[in-house]
C-alpha cells in the first residue's frame, strides 16, 4: 500500500476512484446474457449455468429434502451463532415499524400514510470464493418482517451442483419461500423476467461482484426495482494516536479478503501510526488463508496522510465508503460531521465485523460512492408508501378556494371544476 502524504484537494478526485470496470465496460455481454433468457428462458439459464459456474443441472429449485438434509448437517455452534445473529437482526429492524398516525392538515382534511410490503422480492446472495449465508439473514429476516408475500433467492452452485448448508439452513430460519441454484448475470436476469421455473419478482437485492452490480443496473431497464447498486466491499478508517495499529490492519484485511476488486483505506493525522499499520498488515496478511485474494485487494488500497482533521472529513465524505470505521480521541467530530458512508463503527472495539454478521445492523449497504444517494438496505426497502386522505364537506369548503386558485393559475380547469362542481352543490344546499 502507497503512503499518499498530505495530497492537494485537486488529486482526492483520482485517489476515491475505485478500481471497478464501469457499467458501459460491462454492459455488452449483461445485455446479451439477458435476451437469451428473455427468449428461451431455463434453456439459457442451464446454459449459462454450465459455462460460467461449470455445473450441469437437471433442476435449479432446491428440494425440501436438500434443506432437511443441511439443516442436519450444521455444526450445532454454528446453528446458535446463526440463531444469535438472527435475533439481534430482527430487533434491529422491527424496531424501524412505524406507526403513521393520521394528520388534520386543514380543518375537515385529514391525511395519513401507510407502508404496504412489495409482494414479490428476489434475494441475491454471493457463493463462489465465499458463500455469504449471512447475507441471507441481512434481506430475509426484514422481507419477512415486512410482510413480503414470495420470498425468492438465488444463489449459484458450487462445483458439485448444491448450495452451501449454511445459506439453506439461515434461508428456512427466515421465511424464504424459494431457493433457486442460480448465480451470476443469469440469475437477475431470471428474476427480472421470469422463466417456467423461476418467479419474476417486483424488486431485486443483494450484492455482487461487479457483474451482479451491473445486472442489477440493467434489470432496471425492464421496470425492476432494485435496493441499490452494491458492488464490491470497501472500508475506510480513520486512526489517530489512539488506535491499536493491529485493531486497524485487522480491519482492513477483513474487507481486503472479500474479493480481488475489494478497496480498503486508512487515513490519518499520524505518520507514525499509518507507519505502524502498514508493519502488521504484512505480518497478518502472512496467517491469512485468502492470503492472494487479500494481496490483490491491498493492491488497490491507500493509506492517506491528512494531518488536518477538516480535511479528513472533508475527503472522508468525498468518498463516501461503504463501511467507515472510527478510531480517534475525537470521535465526536466525525460522528457528527459524517453524511455521505453506509455504516458506521465508532472505537477501537467495534470492528466492522460486528456488523457483517451479528450486531443487528444491516450489511448490505451502497459502495463506490453510493452512499451519498442511497441508504443501505432496511425495512422499508421491502415496503413501499400509500398515503390517504379524506376530506370532509367543511374540509372541501375550508381548502377547495385555494385548489381552484392554484389550479387555474397552471391552466388546468377540469382540476378546478373538479373542486367547483362539489362547492356548488355544498353552496346550493344538495
Amino acid at each position: 500500500m502507497k503512503v499518499l502524504e498530505n495530497p492537494s484537494r485537486d488529486e482526492w478526485e483520482t485517489i476515491v476512484r475505485r478500481p471497478t470496470p464501469s457499467l458501459q465496460d460491462l454492459e455488452p455481454l449483461v445485455s446479451e446474457v439477458f435476451a437469451d433468457i428473455q427468449v428461451n428462458g431455463d434453456t439459457a439459464i442451464s446454459a449459462f449455468t454450465s459455462r460460467y459456474d461449470r455445473v450441469d443441472l437437471d433442476r435449479f429449485q432446491v428440494s425440501e429434502i436438500e434443506i432437511d438434509e443441511a439443516i442436519s448437517n450444521i455444526n450445532p455452534d454454528l446453528k446458535k451463532a446463526i440463531l444469535i445473529a438472527k435475533d439481534n437482526i430482527e430487533a434491529f429492524h422491527k424496531a424501524q415499524q412505524t406507526d403513521f398516525k393520521p394528520v388534520e392538515t386543514t380543518k375537515g382534511v385529514s391525511c395519513w400514510q401507510v407502508q404496504k410490503p412489495i409482494e414479490k422480492v428476489g434475494l441475491y446472495i454471493p457463493g463462489g470464493t465465499a458463500p455469504l449465508f449471512s447475507t441471507v439473514l441481512m434481506l430475509a429476516i426484514p422481507a419477512n418482517i415486512a410482510g413480503c408475500k414470495e420470498i425468492i433467492l438465488c444463489s449459484p452452485p458450487n462445483k458439485s451442483g448444491s448450495l452451501p448448508d449454511e445459506i439453506l439452513f439461515a434461508a428456512s430460519m427466515c421465511g424464504v419461500t424459494k431457493i433457486f441454484k442460480v448465480g451470476g448475470i443469469q440469475a437477475i436476469a431470471a428474476l427480472t423476467f421470469g422463466t417456467d421455473t423461476i418467479p419474476k419478482v417486483n424488486k431485486i437485492f443483494g450484492p455482487g461482484n461487479q457483474f451482479v452490480t451491473v445486472a442489477k443496473q440493467y434489470a432496471t431497464k425492464f421496470g425492476l426495482a432494485i435496493d441499490m447498486p452494491a458492488g464490491p466491499s470497501e472500508l475506510l478508517v480513520y486512526a489517530d494516536e489512539t488506535a491499536v495499529p493491529a485493531y486497524v490492519a485487522a480491519d482492513l484485511l477483513s474487507q481486503a479478503e472479500h474479493g480481488k476488486d475489494s478497496q480498503v483505506i486508512l487515513v490519518s493525522n499520524s505518520l507514525d501510526i499509518l507507519k505502524k499499520v502498514l508493519a502488521q498488515l504484512d505480518i497478518q496478511l502472512r496467517k491469512l488463508p485468502r492470503i492472494e485474494m487479500a494481496k490483490s485487494s491491498i493492491e488497490n488500497s491507500k493509506l492517506v496522510y491528512l494531518p488536518i482533521k477538516e480535511d479528513a472529513l472533508d475527503f472522508i465524505n468525498m468518498y463516501g465508503p461503504e463501511h467507515f470505521i472510527i478510531c480517534t480521541q475525537n470521535e465526536e467530530f466525525f460522528v457528527n460531521g459524517i453524511i455521505n458512508a453506509g455504516s458506521v463503527f465508532i472505537g477501537n472495539y467495534s470492528p466492522e465485523s460486528a456488523g457483517d454478521y451479528a450486531s443487528g445492523t444491516n450489511h448490505t449497504l451502497p459502495t463506490n460512492g453510493y452512499s451519498k444517494t442511497y441508504s443501505g438496505v432496511n425495512l422499508n426497502s421491502f415496503t413501499k408508501a400509500i398515503t390517504f386522505q379524506k376530506l370532509s364537506s367543511e374540509g372541501l369548503i375550508n381548502l377547495g378556494p385555494t385548489i381552484e386558485i392554484m389550479a387555474e393559475a397552471e391552466g388546468l380547469f377540469a382540476h378546478k371544476n373538479a373542486v367547483s362542481l362539489r362547492l356548488n352543490d355544498l353552496t346550493n344546499g344538495q
